[in-house]
C-alpha cells in the first residue's frame, strides 16, 4: 500500500484495523509457537501491523492537534459571520489559505493571457 493511500482518509480507523490485524497475527504466532519457522514469520507480521497502527495512531493525535490550532486561529468574529456550516468551513479554508497552510490556487491563465498582461504592463 502506498504511503499517501494509507495515510489519506481516516487514520484512526486504519490504525485500529492495523493494530487489530496485529493482535490476530500475534495470536496466530502462539497457536504455531511449535514450528519456529512460523512461529517467526507470524511475529514478524505482527510486529510490522502492530508498528503501522501505533504509527497511524500517533499520526492522527498529531492530524487532530493540528486542525485544532489552525481552527483556534480563526477568529471567532469571523466564524461567527458565517450561519451555515458549509459558510463556516468556507471561511476557515480561506483563513487556512492566507495563513500559508494551503497554496494559493493557481490562475488557470495560459501562456498566451500571460504573454498579452507582460506586454501590456510594458
Amino acid at each position: 500500500m502506498k504511503l499517501g493511500r494509507l495515510l489519506s482518509g481516516d487514520p484512526s480507523r486504519n490504525s485500529k484495523l492495523y493494530l487489530g490485524i496485529g493482535a490476530v497475527s500475534l495470536l496466530k504466532a502462539i497457536a504455531v509457537r511449535n514450528d519456529r519457522n512460523r512461529f517467526r514469520r507470524e511475529l514478524v507480521d505482527a510486529a510490522m501491523f502492530i508498528g503501522v497502527g501505533l504509527a497511524l495512531r500517533k499520526y492522527s493525535q498529531l492530524k487532530a492537534e493540528k486542525q485544532q490550532e489552525i481552527e483556534s486561529q480563526v477568529p471567532d468574529w469571523a466564524a461567527e459571520l458565517a450561519t451555515s456550516a458549509a459558510a463556516k468551513q468556507g471561511v476557515r479554508s480561506f483563513a487556512k489559505q492566507r495563513m500559508g497552510s494551503q497554496p494559493e490556487p493557481e490562475s488557470s491563465s495560459s501562456l498566451r493571457d500571460r504573454a498579452r498582461r507582460m506586454l501590456s504592463s510594458r
